[in-house]
């Protein structure tokens, strides 16, 4: 990326069972565009004993991006979604006013070896959308826009560019990208994307102005439209960003807003039973101790 602002490494984060690595939010960049918070599970490879296991948190504000690089996951949610998620396919959870859902290994998964790995994304909702009503969508690998430009591969995720629109039902101008190249090369792409950008490198390497820059690494850029960098053979990277919101955005534990007041609305509500719970499903995970709101 010619432009880097900001380097980012992977931070360990526990999430239950399960050890993650934390991008966003960092403290010295709390959002990308309307990104606002991303983990990398995994990859892990888990024995016939160990299963993810979160049990009922809420939501506010926000819509959750789950996208599967191997294994899967069954998604149920207080809107009444039961549905597994496999790799290449996206989970697409509005939460908006308030929604509480659970990620759980599928049972046919349960007694036997298996791995987990992905990422898992929060998107921060408009205002005018931060107490809409809570949705659903899955959109499935096969209906993700895909195509290849002289041996580098092209999805487009969620969102907008290249020309091309992702079915995932987005709330604000964004971009939510993965490519994968076979051989080294240099790629301009900067012409494609607006607002802030970022990139996240999953396998191999880029180099830019003779940075080179390995796996785990997320670099923001000045300015997304300069963004060119030469990606090495046999690499995988995600690019994503777009507008970001006038308004600050506030982050305590699964709730965000742009009203410290909604915030402290929903922590109250979750310790009172209030937020409809997930069919089936009778574990919630407890208000923890006391949290500072995250910044913009």
């Amino acid at each position: 990326m010619s432009n880097t602002k900001l380097i980012i490494e992977e931070r360990a984060a526990n999430i239950g069972n399960f050890m993650v690595g934390r991008l966003l939010p960092f403290r010295q960049k709390r959002m990308v565009g309307p990104f606002i918070f991303i983990d990398h599970m995994g990859p892990v490879k888990m024995s016939e004993k160990d299963n993810l296991d979160v049990a009922m948190h809420p939501h506010i504000g926000i819509s959750t991006l789950t996208f599967l690089f191997e294994g899967a996951i069954i998604h149920r949610d207080s809107i009444g979604t039961e549905i597994e998620i496999t790799p290449g396919a996206v989970n697409w959870m509005t939460a908006g006013k308030g929604a509480v859902h659970t990620e759980r290994t599928p049972e046919r998964l349960r007694k036997s070896t298996k791995k987990l790995h992905g990422l898992q994304i929060w998107v921060a909702l408009p205002l005018e959308e931060e107490q809409c009503e809570p949705s659903f969508a899955h959109v499935s690998a096969d209906e993700i826009p895909s195509w290849e430009d002289d041996g580098v591969q092209f999805k487009l995720i969620a969102g907008k560019a290249f020309g091309k629109q992702s079915p995932v039902p987005v709330y604000s101008p964004l971009f939510f990208i993965e490519i994968k190249s076979s051989k080294t090369q240099t790629i301009t792409i900067g012409e494609y994307l607006f607002g802030e950008s970022a990139l996240y490198i999953l396998e191999g390497s880029i180099t830019s102005e003779e940075h080179t820059y390995e796996s785990k690494q997320l670099l923001v850029a000045k300015d997304s439209t300069l963004c060119s960098f030469e990606i090495a053979a046999n690499s995988t990277i995600y690019i994503f960003g777009g507008e970001p919101f006038n308004e600050e955005r506030f982050i305590e534990w699964n709730f965000v807003s742009s009203n410290k007041e909604l915030i402290a609305q929903a922590k109250e509500d979750w310790k009172s039973h209030k937020f409809p719970a997930v069919p089936n499903e009778t574990a919630r995970i407890p208000l923890p101790e006391q949290r500072r709101f995250g910044r913009k």
